[in-house]
């Protein structure tokens, strides 16, 4: 189980450096940033710029528009911004960067101007009051004007040699006129508390290397599901889909992994480790002692997603067990984190929520109460709570999500 819907929280001060895009040492010097609290140093080295073609001037890449928008939310990230977006610089194909500064108050807003004024054409600099992740994510996505956006967090990064697979592919897609509506790609979790890495990839559910349909998806196995981290949209099919978020709330990286989904028709799998999913600080938004803080959130998000994914409106049936089964981990996610809390209040909720979900979106509901955690989570009375707290902490234990 992931929980999802992260937000940077300050780190001490580190070094940061800014490289103009007219200097050539951007795209071809071996660039070393360590973070001390990352588990590794990040190595970005430019050895096959030639396997694409080469960077244009500022802004420039061949094509009538960007391959791709990342859009990056920022908040109080100026210690470790630089770690995702220096390898997107070093890239040797265009990308645009939009950095948004979601109301912070260290030097994030003074460091979003440097890189736009540095890197004109490629990095814009938006500004807007505190709203939350959720907030941050729609302003960048508002100004976007790649082929296809990907959301990366401030405290994320994507590994330089995937990232110029991920290039080659989108280039060869749009230039053939065949941009596939969603790519998706692996993550890997970069745990600072267990000091390991883990790679979570979709070969056993969606062919790799082609252009699908839903019709070609397998089922899919319990536990795996599409994080917004592994998603690449066409921007037209994020604009259609109508996707929101509301503000100050956390997870809802959710929405964002789901409803846009709704108007996807053909897919791509790249079995590539592309993001980098830095997970483990104590005071991190999925931390489970954090996110028991935050069920009234989870639960909102949670509601908003059965709302929006109008599960009897998804005529082809692959695509809709698909949904059906990302809102059977959402809510699996809210009814675990109520066990967890055992207050009265938690119980309340929990009682609340599925009321909500079966008068709703029945089919949801009826997914849910047929899936293995869905089972698990019925068990009534203290004995489900303690059930649940106990396969929890098993599965933390040898699986270890945060």
């Amino acid at each position: 189980m992931s929980f999802t819907g992260r937000s940077a929280a300050p780190r001490p001060a580190a070094p940061v450096v800014v490289r103009s895009p007219r200097d050539p040492v951007a795209y071809r010097e071996k660039v070393s940033v360590t973070d001390v609290n990352a588990t590794a140093p990040m190595t970005v080295q430019d050895e096959d710029a030639q396997a694409l073609p080469a960077p244009g001037p500022a802004g420039s890449t061949g094509t009538a528009r960007a391959l791709v928008t990342f859009v990056i939310p920022c908040y109080n990230s100026a210690a470790y911004l630089h770690r995702a977006v220096e390898p997107l610089l070093a890239a040797p194909d265009h990308v645009e960067i939009v950095l948004v500064d979601d109301g912070s108050t260290d030097e994030t807003g003074a460091l979003v101007d440097r890189y736009a004024e540095f890197h004109p054409g490629v990095v814009q600099a938006v500004h807007r009051e505190n709203g939350g992740h959720g907030a941050a994510m729609a302003s960048g996505i508002e100004v976007a004007r790649g082929t296809y956006v990907k959301v990366l967090d401030s405290d994320d990064w994507t590994d330089p040699r995937a990232l110029r697979e991920y290039l080659r592919a989108l280039r060869a897609w749009i230039e053939a006129g065949t941009e596939p509506d969603v790519v998706i790609t692996n993550y890997v979790y970069e745990n600072e508390g267990l000091g390991s890495s883990r790679r979570v990839r979709y070969r056993s559910f969606i062919p790799a290397g082609r252009i699908c349909t839903w019709e070609d998806l397998r089922r899919p196995r319990v536990g795996r599901y599409l994080l917004m981290h592994a998603l690449t949209y066409r921007l037209e099919v994020l604009q259609r889909s109508g996707v929101s978020f509301p503000p100050h709330t956390f997870y809802v990286d959710n929405l964002m992994a789901a409803i846009p989904l709704r108007e996807v028709r053909t897919l791509a799998y790249l079995d590539i480790d592309l993001y980098r999913y830095y997970i483990g600080r104590e005071d991190q938004s999925v931390q489970e002692k954090v996110m028991l803080t935050r069920i009234d959130q989870q639960l909102r998000v949670n509601r908003l997603l059965v709302a929006a994914l109008r599960s009897t409106e998804i005529a082809d049936a692959r695509h809709r067990r698909y949904l059906l089964h990302y809102a059977t981990i959402v809510c699996s996610v809210s009814l675990t984190l109520t066990a967890l809390a055992g207050t009265e209040e938690s119980r309340r909720d929990r009682r609340e929520l599925l009321r909500y979900v079966k008068r709703t979106d029945p089919r949801v509901y009826k997914a849910f109460r047929r899936s293995p955690t869905g089972m698990l989570l019925s068990v009534p009375g203290r004995g489900g709570e303690m059930l649940v707290r106990s396969s929890y902490r098993i599965a933390r234990r040898y699986i270890g999500f945060n």
